[in-house]
């Protein structure tokens, strides 16, 4: 009875404007530093840090940051209240960021950043100081996962746990030295070869001694995830590997309070697909066939080039169609379309990927229609700030009372070409609904009205 008298009085605090705009819903306020720590110091990495020095230094501009740019509406349209989510939101500054990584090569955050060759050398060099004092921390790093590349910079153990416990006592390391109050754990390394879930990957027991035992099934970019969440740090996967989309993960991060979110940073083309396909099903538009192809020459591309590593990409990629059409639904539209996607390595190109689309559309009585796009992004540029806004949101999340404890942020769709969601739930793709999500999100956890767009007061 009690219980229900509080939850009544909460909702009637909710629904009143004058208070709800002060309503926080259990967020503990942001004190103190926030350690981001990264898994692989490469073109993504080193744009990121690189970008957010620029900017506190007021050399550039958080261009393409939800959380830094972009505004969220509250209440009615004639209300005119649309701050920026940063000044909505209790947010970590970007003066608060203090960062550490490993990798498998000993290029220290400059000398990184000059390889990558995403940025200018005179940027680079106006925040030299910063990005030289990032050096990496030996990696936990199997050639059989990752089969393009290889390093020096390696940490030896005598089995998978023991290399776990190396990579939490660097998070500890870091956190003591850094004087960080919390930190975030985002994958921005490689991508591994292709994994299915297995009978070590239900349970936390099951994991545990499958370390012990050097499973192959337990990639490396698990074993970060599983010291950072044992560690009570929440961890994002900018990439398609497995890595906390297993049930172990799940039971971790409920268990210990560390938000999860991934997979694979939506960039360059799968963008491009979440914008355009939702547009094509709103007008019901019929799809017969997209075929897309990429050429990228950067460490991503290297990767990639080996078919295991592809195979965990084209699943990724080849998921998002089929979620967002919804063939099943919409049978005379979607039925049996063609969907293929190609990744080619060109060294010439570096980190400037080049993404082209065929897509043949169908309209009115059946009749075809053409659309040809063809994206010269920026890898990089697109992800840096994508790995900004996941740090900072699941900072919040881990000290919102509401979210810390759920595991999957799935209001944090919008990132990811392969949203995870709860076990049978299907991922939503479609990029303008994950974006209202995102944002209702955030209205909810500050007691605000959530926008349906519905409109029907404005004509009472």
């Amino acid at each position: 009875m009690a219980k229900r008298q509080k939850r009544a009085s909460t909702a009637a605090r909710v629904s009143t404007k004058s208070e709800s705009r002060h309503h926080d819903s259990g967020i503990q306020a942001p004190k103190g530093k926030l350690g981001v720590m990264i898994p692989g110091m490469g073109a993504v990495a080193t744009t990121f840090v690189a970008g957010v020095e620029a900017i506190r230094k007021g050399l550039a501009k958080p261009i393409g940051s939800l959380t830094q740019m972009g505004t969220i509406r509250l209440g009615k349209r004639t209300d005119g209240r649309s701050p920026k989510i940063k000044e909505f939101m209790s947010l970590a500054r970007l003066d608060d960021l203090v960062f550490t990584g490993w990798d498998i090569f000993e290029d220290d955050m400059y000398s990184a950043a000059a390889k990558a060759g995403v940025l200018e050398r005179d940027l680079l060099d106006k925040i030299k100081p910063l990005l030289a004092a990032v050096v990496p921390r030996k990696a936990v790093f199997d050639h059989n996962y990752i089969k393009r590349i290889d390093g020096p910079n390696v940490k030896k153990g005598k089995n998978k746990t023991d290399l776990a416990e190396q990579v939490r006592e660097d998070i500890r390391e870091f956190k003591k030295t850094s004087g960080a109050s919390r930190l975030i754990t985002i994958w921005c390394g490689s991508t591994e070869t292709f994994l299915e879930p297995t009978a070590a990957h239900q349970s936390v027991k099951a994991f545990e001694k499958a370390m012990t035992q050097n499973d192959e099934s337990i990639a490396p970019s698990m074993i970060y995830a599983y010291a950072s969440l044992m560690e009570g740090v929440p961890f994002a996967n900018g990439a398609p590997n497995l890595t906390v989309d297993i049930p172990v993960m799940h039971e971790l991060a409920r268990r210990n309070e560390a938000p999860i979110c991934g997979k694979d940073f939506k960039t360059g083309q799968t963008l491009i697909k979440t914008i355009l396909a939702p547009g094509f099903k709103a007008r019901m538009l019929g799809l017969a066939g997209w075929f897309s192809t990429n050429i990228l020459g950067n460490r991503d591309g290297e990767v990639l080039d080996d078919p295991g590593s592809f195979k965990t990409k084209e699943e990724s990629k080849l998921s998002v169609l089929e979620h967002i059409l919804q063939p099943e639904l919409y049978p005379d539209l979607y039925t049996g379309f063609t969907h293929k996607v190609r990744i080619n390595y060109y060294p010439p190109r570096g980190d400037n990927k080049e993404g082209w689309d065929n897509i043949d559309i169908f309209g009115w009585l059946g009749y075809p229609m053409q659309i040809k796009v063809d994206f010269l992004c920026r890898d990089s540029i697109l992800a840096a700030p994508i790995v900004l806004d996941l740090v900072l949101f699941l900072d919040l999340a881990q000290r919102s009372s509401e979210l810390r404890g759920i595991g999957i942020q799935e209001w944090l769709s919008f990132y990811f070409k392969s949203p995870m969601t709860a076990p049978g739930l299907y991922p939503e793709h479609d990029l303008f609904i994950q974006l209202m999500k995102l944002k209702n999100t955030l209205r909810h956890l500050k007691g605000e009205e959530l926008i349906t767009h519905l409109g029907l007061e404005y004509y009472d």
